[in-house]
C-alpha cells in the first residue's frame, strides 16, 4: 500500500457518453429543477396561509413539499452545473456529504410516508377518535422525530464511510453520489461499512415500509365493508393520493436498490434513480394538487 497514491476527488461520468445531448438534457433538468421547486413551495405557501389546509393530513403534506424541496436540491444543482461546464470532479468529502443529506432525507420520507398512511388509517377507522389522537402537539411531535430520526438514520456509516481511503480508480458512473459507488473505490476493507449501512436501511425501511403496508391493509378492508358506494368512493378519495406516492416512491425504490443494483444493469439503474431522485419530487404535488378538492380550492381562492 505505500505505492499507493491516495485520491482527493471522484469523477461523476453521469451522462459523460452523450455529449451531444448536455444541451439538452441541460435544458430539460433545469426545467424539472424550477417547476420541482415552484411546485413544492406553492404548496408550503398554501398550506401555511390557508385556514382550511390547518388539519393534520395538510401539515404532514406540507412537510413532505418541504422535504422535496431539499430532496431535489441535493442532486440537481450538482448536475446542472456538470452538464453545463464540463467539469465532473467533485471532492471526496463533498462526494460524502452529497450521499450524507441525499440518503437522510430518504430515510425521512420512508418515515413521513408511514406517519402520513397512519393519519389516514386515523382518520378512516377510527373517526370518532381522530382528532383526540391526531392532535396538533402530536403532529409536531411526529414530524420533529422523524426529521431527527431521517438524519440520524445514516450519520454512523457516513462517519465510518470517511475513514476508508480511496486510491483509485476514481471514476463513479452515476450522476450523483450513492453508497455502493463510493464503496466499490475504496481500497481499503468495506465490510464493517457495508453492515453498518445495511443495519441502519433495515432499521429505517423496513419498519416505515410495514406500518405503511398494515395501515393501507386495515384502510382499505374497513372501506370495503362501507355499505354505501358513495361513502365508499369518498374514503377512498381521501388516501389515493397518498397511495400512489407510496406506490411510486417504494416501487422506484425497489427497483434502484434491489432489482437492478448490479453492473450488467448500470445503465438501466441510471435510469430509474432519474425516476427516483428527480421526477418524484416532481410529480407527488401533481399528484396532491390535481386529485385534491381542498387544495384546489385554496389555489383558486389565492389566485
Amino acid at each position: 500500500e505505500g505505492n499507493q497514491t491516495t485520491i482527493t476527488e471522484f469523477i461523476l461520468l453521469g451522462f459523460g457518453d452523450l455529449p451531444q445531448l448536455h444541451i439538452l438534457l441541460f435544458l430539460l433538468f433545469l426545467v424539472i429543477y424550477i417547476a420541482t421547486m415552484a411546485e413544492n413551495i406553492l404548496i408550503v405557501a398554501l398550506v401555511v396561509t390557508d385556514q382550511h389546509l390547518h388539519t393534520p393530513m395538510y401539515f404532514f403534506l406540507g412537510n413532505l413539499s418541504c422535504f422535496e424541496t431539499c430532496y431535489t436540491s441535493t442532486v440537481l444543482p450538482r448536475m446542472l452545473t456538470t452538464l453545463l461546464t464540463g467539469d465532473r470532479s467533485i471532492s471526496v468529502m463533498g462526494c460524502i456529504i452529497q450521499f450524507y443529506f441525499f440518503g437522510s432525507l430518504a430515510g425521512t420520507e420512508c418515515l413521513l410516508l408511514s406517519v402520513m398512511s397512519y393519519d389516514r388509517y386515523l382518520a378512516i377507522c377510527k373517526p370518532l377518535h381522530y382528532a383526540a389522537l391526531m392532535n396538533g402537539r402530536l403532529c409536531l411531535q411526529l414530524v420533529v422525530g422523524l426529521w431527527i430520526g431521517g438524519f440520524m438514520s445514516v450519520s454512523i456509516f457516513i462517519f465510518m464511510l470517511s475513514q476508508l481511503t480511496f486510491c483509485g480508480p476514481n471514476e463513479i458512473d452515476h450522476f450523483f453520489c450513492d453508497f455502493h459507488p463510493i464503496t466499490k473505490l475504496s481500497c481499503t476493507d468495506t465490510h464493517m461499512v457495508e453492515v453498518a449501512g445495511l443495519i441502519s436501511c433495515s432499521i429505517f425501511t423496513l419498519p416505515p415500509f410495514l406500518l405503511t403496508v398494515t395501515s393501507y391493509v386495515c384502510i382499505i378492508s374497513n372501506i370495503l365493508r362501507i355499505p354505501s358506494s358513495t361513502m365508499r368512493q369518498k374514503a377512498f378519495s381521501t388516501c389515493s393520493s397518498h397511495l400512489i406516492v407510496v406506490t411510486v416512491f417504494y416501487g422506484t425504490l425497489t427497483l434502484v436498490y434491489l432489482l437492478l443494483d448490479s453492473d450488467a444493469l448500470r445503465d438501466l439503474n441510471k435510469v430509474f434513480s432519474v425516476f427516483y431522485g428527480i421526477l418524484t419530487p416532481l410529480v407527488n404535488p401533481l399528484i396532491y394538487s390535481l386529485r385534491n378538492k381542498e387544495v384546489k380550492k385554496a389555489l383558486r381562492k389565492s389566485l
